[in-house]
């Protein structure tokens, strides 16, 4: 199609997904033939015979796309280690182009491999263009990217951090355990921020649900994922997201790293915080006990002691007494609770 026609209320009109919700588009918009780059708001069409594909939309609502549907997403990287790896080519994607939804958030790129699962939202789509304001401007989602508060740098908050030896572990069932917690003990402000890996406005949700008064991803500071790994300027990201989480006044700030403590620049969001905080309560979602006992003795060269293992590790009282003696760490499934024998 000729992506000149995508302008003014007609793109205002385009489905969008989460990777957007910050993004602003203005009234006189337009797409324009150039390549895509990460970050860049692009207009992207569903490749005929495609079957429905299913994504976050702004409000975390599922929103389908059916063959032929021109949406608005983003082009960015995906290094998951239970279901997609994926990102930009050289030079950025090229219009006409035919590339890959790689996350339910509207990551868009080359396909380089997936797990043999269902997913929803893989499917081929081919990118039309970018979109430039009147002025002849590329809209990016950096330029909405939070902003510290205004006043004090850091209140002081205590930071309550949860890792996880790889994904699909606990770490968020963890994580919305340690806030009920902290909410239960008195502490009624409490700020979440999901540190590392793919964003998704569900998961904030969940936070907001279970008491957090703000919660934020890598969304609100101007990447559509914490990939790949040893990226150039990813500890300006972080220290961007610790500008703004620390300067908000709170009790306690909530912090997950989503994916292992290995990929997703992790370890440099670790050595960033470490610089803030050198006293952290930390918790380890592990899914055996020799995972635990890797992923602690890591932890530990890096500095920061592992104060409680959860996850699979725990599921059951042997492997719950197991993970407990051979880390020497006290160890709970924080699903359900102390376990009684």
């Amino acid at each position: 199609m000729d992506v000149s026609e995508l302008a003014g209320s007609v793109l205002l009109g385009l489905k969008r997904v989460s990777c957007l919700r910050r993004v602003v588009l203005p009234h006189d918009a337009q797409c324009v033939a150039g390549p895509g780059t990460e970050g860049l708001v692009c207009a992207f069409e569903v490749e005929l015979g495609t079957r429905p594909l299913i994504v976050e939309g702004l409000s975390g609502r599922a929103v389908t796309l059916v063959t032929g549907d021109i949406f608005l997403a983003t082009p960015g990287y995906r290094e998951s280690t239970r279901f997609i790896v994926g990102g930009i080519p050289q030079g950025g994607l090229v219009p006409d182009e035919k590339y890959w939804i790689l996350s339910p958030s509207g990551v868009v790129g080359d396909l380089f491999g997936s797990a043999p699962l269902d997913q929803a939202h893989l499917g081929r789509v081919t990118y039309l263009g970018c979109v430039h304001t009147a002025d002849g401007r590329a809209l990016t989602i950096q330029e909405f990217a939070a902003e510290p508060a205004p006043g004090v740098a850091d209140h002081g908050a205590p930071v309550f951090l949860v890792l996880g030896t790889s994904a699909e572990v606990g770490k968020t069932t963890a994580a919305l355990a340690v806030l009920r917690s902290l909410l239960h003990k008195g502490n009624s402000t409490v700020i979440a921020l999901k540190a590392t890996g793919t964003s998704s406005v569900v998961e904030l949700f969940h936070y907001h649900d279970f008491g957090a008064n703000q919660s934020f991803d890598c969304i609100d500071f101007g990447l559509p994922t914490t990939y790949p790994s040893e990226r150039d300027g990813i500890s300006a990201v972080f220290d961007r997201a610790l500008d703004v989480c620390l300067s908000i006044p709170s009790n306690a700030v909530l912090v997950e790293c989503g994916g292992d403590i290995l990929g997703a620049n992790v370890p440099v969001f670790l050595q960033r915080l470490s610089r803030r905080r050198t006293a952290m309560k930390v918790v380890l979602a592990a899914s055996d006990a020799l995972a635990a006992m890797g992923a602690r003795q890591v932890l530990r060269d890096m500095g920061i002691p592992v104060d409680l293992i959860t996850g699979p590790c725990t599921d059951t009282p042997t492997l719950q007494q197991r993970t407990q003696a051979v880390c020497e760490t006290p160890a709970m499934n924080m699903a359900r609770g102390p376990a009684s024998d």
